[in-house]
C-alpha cells in the first residue's frame, strides 16, 4: 500500500518543475496518477474548462514585472471584480455574518460601481431561533433567557439559489457555517472574508505567530481529548 499524501511535509518540491516525477515515495504526482488522471479529464467539459482558463489568466494578471521583480498589484476584493467580469456574470451574491455588515454594505457599493447586480442576504435571514437545532440556554452566547437567532447559512444559499445568481461570495461565515453554504449553494462560491474573532478576520495570522505568541496551538492533543 502507498503511503499516505503529505504534501504539506514534502522536502523536495518538484511538482511545480519539469522534474515533477523526481519527488519523494508518497508523492501524489507518482502514487495516485489514476485519481490525478480521471480529475484531469473533468476539464474537457467546457464550461469547466472556461472557468480553470480564467482563474489562471486572473492569477497571470495578478503580478506585474518590474525592474526590482516581480511584484503583486491586486488585492482579493479586486481580483473578484475582474474574475466576474472574465466570466460575465452579472448577478452576484453576497452571503454574511451579521457581525460584518459594513464590510458587505462597502463590497456591495464596489461591485455595483463595476455594473454588476448585487443580490445580499445576511445569516440570520429568517429570525429562527436556535432552539430549531437544539441549542441549550446554557449554549447561547447571551446567556440563559435570552432570544438567539441561529446563523442560517442553508438559508442563505437556497435565498441566492432562488435569486438566480452567478457567483457568490462570502464574507466572514463561522467555520461549519460556510461549509454548509458551499453544500448547498448552487452557483459557484468564493470566499472574501474568512472569519478570524482573535486577528481581525485574518486567519493566517495565526499560523505566522505559532512559532512566538501563539506557539500554545502546536500543543498535542488526542482526539479524545
Amino acid at each position: 500500500m502507498a503511503e499516505k499524501v503529505e504534501c504539506a511535509k514534502c522536502t523536495k518540491v518538484v511538482c511545480g518543475s519539469k522534474a515533477f516525477l523526481e519527488g519523494p515515495a508518497n508523492c501524489p504526482t507518482k502514487t495516485k496518477r489514476e485519481v490525478i488522471e480521471q480529475a484531469v479529464t473533468e476539464y474537457d467539459d467546457p464550461e469547466t474548462k472556461e472557468f480553470a482558463r480564467q482563474a489562471s489568466i486572473q492569477e497571470f494578471e495578478c503580478y506585474m514585472n518590474l525592474p526590482e521583480g516581480r511584484t503583486p498589484r491586486y488585492p482579493r476584493v479586486e481580483e473578484i471584480a475582474q474574475f466576474a467580469k472574465k466570466m460575465s456574470y452579472k448577478k452576484l451574491g453576497i452571503a454574511f455574518c451579521a457581525g460584518l455588515r459594513n464590510e458587505a454594505q462597502i463590497l456591495t457599493q464596489i461591485l455595483e460601481n463595476r455594473g454588476f447586480e448585487v443580490v445580499s442576504v445576511c445569516c440570520k435571514a429568517g429570525a429562527i431561533p436556535k432552539e430549531r437545532i437544539g441549542i441549550t440556554e446554557e449554549q447561547k452566547i447571551a446567556g440563559p433567557g435570552q432570544w438567539e437567532t441561529m446563523c442560517s447559512p442553508i438559508t442563505q444559499a437556497e435565498i441566492l439559489n432562488s435569486e438566480g445568481t452567478d457567483f457568490n461570495i462570502l464574507v466572514g461565515l463561522c467555520v461549519g457555517h460556510d461549509s454548509l453554504f458551499f453544500k448547498y449553494a448552487k452557483a459557484p462560491t468564493t470566499v472574501l472574508v474568512a472569519k478570524d474573532r482573535v486577528f481581525g478576520h485574518n486567519p493566517a495570522a495565526a499560523l505566522y505567530l505559532s512559532g512566538s505568541y501563539y506557539r500554545k496551538l502546536l500543543r498535542k492533543e488526542s482526539l479524545d481529548s
